[in-house]
């Protein structure tokens, strides 16, 4: 897919971390690899999911920050497009050629309005959220400045206590706001819990997202006695998509961790009471990792540590293996007990990450391993678009 990038002139172990054809044990680590095989199957897995619901999925780019990865998606997966948090995140996609890009967050600094409001002259539908009134006229007058649409989904609060307003009058009055507003769209509505996404209980993910589909339909609703109809009703992530898909209000599905799964998702249950990385979704995505010293009889200390990762929700595990522990880590070394001495110095470890979003955003490339070998490499397309 990197048809644009001429490897030729990159230098394995300075510029990459590997090159394609490479033995998966000539990798030089720490990097970020992919299982293509888990994650096509991931991919398609959802798709079908969205499908069989009658449910559009728009991917969450935050997660890779990666055009190929959303491009597969695409072509896999069958989404209808991406949302993402940030302009310059949003920026990349469309520049990427993804065609239908939400910002899923709300825009209101004037440099940041102005770059929105010129997005849709590169291809892509261009969407954002919205929880105050003045934020409407400002939006409304870059589009008309430039000519374009911006479309607009109104953001409620279902429960993470972030953005998004609380009440349907107040649902009721922005949507009126933005149907009026020159150059813009109203498009919507947005209502994504993010915090209940990691609660490990089954049922209580359940329970706080009916509420959230109770505040969702009395608005649609009463929108629709309006004469205002939702094209996006828009939520639900990897830890609660199915209740989402099976409400009957929401069209469009916001999944983004499935794609690669890390250590924190994998916890949680499904109905039955199994981790859903066991059997729901396989682990796609690792930090490789090589043990640089072993002179401490009872630990391995690896070149994975702070700066290869976040651990904001816990620390890695280390895939496919229960004899060893990765225990601690600072900045650029990891602490992995071994007390059985099974491993020796330059032995690789995969880790499943505790949060892959901001582990990805850490990294330059991730490298597409299949049958042992280098396949692909992509590079990180977002990183460090923050803006």
């Amino acid at each position: 897919m990197n048809k644009q990038v001429n490897f030729d002139d990159y230098e394995v172990g300075y510029d990459i971390p590997a090159s394609i054809g490479m033995d998966e044990s000539e990798i030089q680590t720490p990097c970020l690899v992919l299982d293509l095989d888990a994650l096509e199957r991931n991919i398609k897995k959802m798709g079908d999911y969205a499908k069989a619901h009658g449910m559009r999925h728009r991917v969450h780019g935050k997660m890779h920050k990666s055009v190929d990865v959303a491009l597969l998606q695409e072509k896999l997966g069958g989404s209808v497009g991406v949302c993402c948090q940030k302009v310059s995140e949003a920026e990349v996609f469309a520049r990427g050629g993804i065609k239908d890009v939400l910002v899923s967050n709300q825009v209101t600094q004037p440099a940041k309005i102005d770059r929105l409001a010129r997005m849709p002259k590169l291809g892509a539908r261009t969407i954002c959220c919205v929880d105050m009134p003045g934020n409407v006229a400002d939006l409304s007058e870059a589009a008309t400045r430039h000519g374009t649409e911006i479309e607009c989904l109104v953001e409620i609060d279902c429960g993470a206590g972030r953005c998004g307003v609380t009440t349907t009058p107040q649902v009721v009055e922005l949507a009126k706001a933005i149907y009026a507003a020159p150059g813009l769209k109203f498009a919507g509505i947005q209502a994504y819990q993010g915090a209940m996404q990691h609660l490990d209980s089954y049922d209580e993910r359940k329970a706080k997202t009916q509420i959230a589909i109770d505040m969702v339909q009395d608005a649609v609703d009463t929108l629709k006695a309006e004469g205002l109809e939702c094209d996006i009703v828009g939520g639900g992530g990897t830890g609660s998509y199915y209740f989402e898909s099976n409400s009957n209000v929401y069209n469009e599905l916001q999944c983004g961790s499935y794609a690669f799964m890390d250590a924190d998702y994998g916890r949680i249950l499904d109905k039955d009471g199994n981790r859903i990385d066991e059997g729901e979704w396989e682990n796609a995505l690792f930090i490789l990792t090589s043990v640089m010293s072993h002179a401490k009889a009872d630990k391995a200390i690896v070149d994975a540590g702070l700066k290869a990762q976040s651990v904001d929700s816990g620390l890695p595990t280390i895939f496919g293996r229960d004899d060893v522990e990765y225990v601690k880590c600072s900045d650029e070394h990891g602490v992995v007990a071994d007390p059985d001495g099974v491993l020796k110095v330059n032995d690789k470890l995969k880790l499943v990450p505790g949060h892959c979003d901001p582990t990805c955003n850490v990294h330059d490339w991730y490298v597409g391993v299949r049958g042992g070998k280098v396949e692909t490499l992509w590079p990180v397309s977002a990183r460090g678009k923050a803006y």
